[in-house]
C-alpha cells in the first residue's frame, strides 16, 4: 500500500512525540510505502488530476537523521492508496482551499483520510455546536457586549480565537473582570473577529483530557494534560503534563455518542477534548497524543489507527 502524508515540513517533526510520524513509523513496519508533500505542494489543471510534488521516504530509526528521501516526483493523488490530511492549524484561507483540492482528488478516485468535506464543515472549536447536551455554557460572537454579559453572568470565563492550537491565544478572565477589555480588543479586533467564551470549569487541574476516536471508536485511554504552575492551559505545547490515564464510563459515553456520528461522515481520526465531563473542542484536522499515550500505558494507538486506515481502504468505493 502506497501512503501520502500532507503534513507539515518533516524537517520540522519532533518525532520524539510527532503523532504523524508514529503514523508512518506504523505503516513502514507492516511493509506500506510512505511518502509525504505540503499543502502547497497540491495543485490542478484543467483537464487534468491534482497532483503533488511528494518525497519518497525512508523511515530510518535513527533518532536524529530519521528518514532518507527515496525520490521526489511528481504523481497524481489517486495513485496512492491513501491520502492522510495532516496539516497542522490554523484553519485559514489556504487551509480550506487545499481541502478543495483534495475533495476534486477525490473526485478523481483518491481516498483522503480525514474526508475534506468533513474537516470545511467540522472545524475544531465550533463543532461542538452540534451537541449542546456535552458542552459547559459557551458564546460564540463578535460582539463586545455580549462577551460583557457572558461574563457577568458566568464570572469566571475563558476566552480563546477560534483558529488557535496548542493554547494559543487562550485567556482566563474571574470575577474581577480585570483586563476583559483588553483581551477583547486583542482577540476580536474591533468586531472583525469572532471568538468563542466559554464558563471556566475547574476540573482542569484535573487534566484537559484527549479522547482520541478512531473509526468511531475511542482508545481505552486518553492523555490527561495538567496545568503547571500558574498556566491555566493544559496543552502539552503551553507547557501542560500528560499523564495517561484509562477512559472513563462517562466519557466513553460522550465519545462513542460524537463518535457514531461523526465517523459516518468521513472522520476516521477525532481527538476530542473534554475537562470534567464537558466538551470543549472537536479536533478533527491533526489530532495528537499517539505517542504519549503509547508510551505510558502500552496500549497501541498507531497500530489501532493503521488497522482502522486498513478496513476503510478494504470497503468497496
Amino acid at each position: 500500500m502506497n501512503i501520502l502524508f500532507v503534513a507539515d515540513p518533516l524537517e520540522h517533526f519532533k518525532i520524539y512525540k510527532d503523532t504523524t510520524f508514529s503514523m508512518m513509523r506504523e505503516a513502514q513496519r507492516r511493509g506500506h510505502r510512505v511518502a509525504a508533500c505540503l499543502p502547497q505542494d497540491l495543485s490542478w489543471t484543467s483537464g487534468g488530476l491534482v497532483t503533488a510534488s511528494v518525497r519518497r521516504i525512508t523511515l530510518t530509526g535513527d533518532k536524529k537523521n530519521w528518514f532518507t528521501e527515496d525520490a521526489v516526483e511528481r504523481v497524481a493523488l489517486k495513485d496512492f492508496d491513501a491520502v492522510l490530511m495532516r496539516k497542522d492549524p490554523p484553519f485559514d484561507a489556504e487551509y480550506i482551499y487545499a481541502t478543495h483540492l483534495l475533495e476534486q482528488a477525490e473526485r478523481e478516485g483518491a481516498r483522503v483520510i480525514n474526508s475534506p468535506r468533513a474537516l470545511r464543515d467540522h472545524p475544531e472549536k465550533l463543532a461542538i455546536m452540534e451537541f449542546p447536551a456535552f458542552v459547559t455554557p459557551t458564546l460564540v460572537t463578535r460582539s463586545a457586549a455580549e462577551v460583557r454579559a457572558f461574563h457577568a453572568e458566568h464570572q469566571d470565563v475563558i476566552l480563546k480565537p477560534l483558529d488557535g492550537m496548542g493554547g494559543m491565544g487562550i485567556f482566563r478572565v474571574k470575577a474581577d473582570a480585570l483586563n476583559l477589555g483588553s483581551i477583547i480588543e486583542t482577540l476580536n479586533k474591533d468586531g472583525a473577529q469572532t471568538i468563542m467564551v466559554q464558563r471556566f470549569v475547574p476540573q482542569v487541574v484535573e487534566g484537559d483530557k484527549r479522547i482520541l476516536i478512531i473509526d468511531g471508536e475511542p482508545a481505552p485511554f486518553v492523555l490527561a494534560r495538567i496545568p503547571q504552575g500558574t498556566e491555566v492551559r493544559g496543552n502539552l505545547a503551553a507547557g501542560g503534563k500528560g499523564v495517561a490515564q484509562p477512559l472513563t464510563p462517562r466519557n466513553r459515553e460522550i465519545a462513542e455518542a460524537i463518535g457514531k456520528q461523526l465517523a459516518p461522515r468521513g472522520l476516521l481520526l477525532i481527538g476530542l477534548d473534554v475537562i470534567g465531563d464537558a466538551v470543549t473542542e472537536i479536533n478533527v484536522t491533526s489530532p495528537t497524543c499517539f505517542q504519549e499515550i503509547t508510551e505510558q500505558t502500552g496500549f497501541d494507538v498507531p497500530k489501532m489507527f493503521i488497522d482502522a486506515v486498513e478496513r476503510q481502504l478494504a470497503k468497496p468505493r
